[in-house]
């Protein structure tokens, strides 16, 4: 992203090393409420935990700034589909980009799959050049 002049925020349990920062392309740490409060776009990229359950949720959705896009392609219920749906008709969310849904194997909630303003895919992350020839090696 920084190749495009974004400026990359994140925050994580543990901060990474400043060399691995500035590696990265100058990427800043921050708590979580501040990414909620300072981000136009939220990729999501951790496991499913106690912790992590609804992470996205109807409280962390009305901390972002109005407009804010959200992309999940870590587990489906890192996001409360309701909230997002509550959030994306309220104009707070206006984009949703979904790789992975709360109740998969198959979408059921005809909102989000009806929605203009929401990308599905069928969990395609996994699908990448790394991912085939990492897993040609384990066999």
């Amino acid at each position: 992203m920084s190749g495009w002049g974004v400026k990359v925020i994140y925050s994580n349990r543990r901060r990474l090393p400043t060399e691995e920062e500035e590696r990265l392309g100058g990427l800043r740490y921050v708590t979580m409420s501040e990414l909620f409060a300072e981000s136009d776009i939220i990729s999501l990229h951790c496991p499913l935990t106690p912790e992590t359950r609804h992470l996205i949720n109807s409280k962390t959705l009305s901390q972002c700034q109005k407009g804010v896009y959200i992309i999940n392609t870590s587990r489906g219920s890192v996001v409360d589909e309701r909230a997002l749906i509550d959030a994306l008709k309220s104009g707070q969310v206006r984009r949703a980009g979904l790789d992975v849904f709360e109740r998969e194997p198959q979408l059921d909630n005809k909102e989000l799959f009806d929605n203009p303003n929401v990308i599905l895919s069928p969990h395609y992350a996994v699908y990448t050049q790394e991912c085939g020839t990492s897993y040609s090696k384990l066999i």
